[in-house]
């Protein structure tokens, strides 16, 4: 499942293809990796996703 689906680097990665970073690939649902370990995700619904994003945008 996870080889058919875009995966996109955190924009505070250094762009290269070794650097370390948050990946993430949104379809349905939403799934969250670490590029040191791409075996293991996060996967959130699409509700849990907005839910996540407008927690942690949401001014303090």
């Amino acid at each position: 499942m996870d080889r058919e689906r875009t995966w996109r680097k955190s924009s505070y990665s250094d762009g290269t293809v070794n650097s370390d970073c948050v990946e993430v690939s949104l379809a349905w649902n939403a799934l969250v990796r670490d590029s040191k370990n791409p075996a293991a995700t996060l996967a959130f619904s699409a509700g849990a996703w907005h839910a996540l994003l407008a927690e942690v945008t949401a001014p303090n």
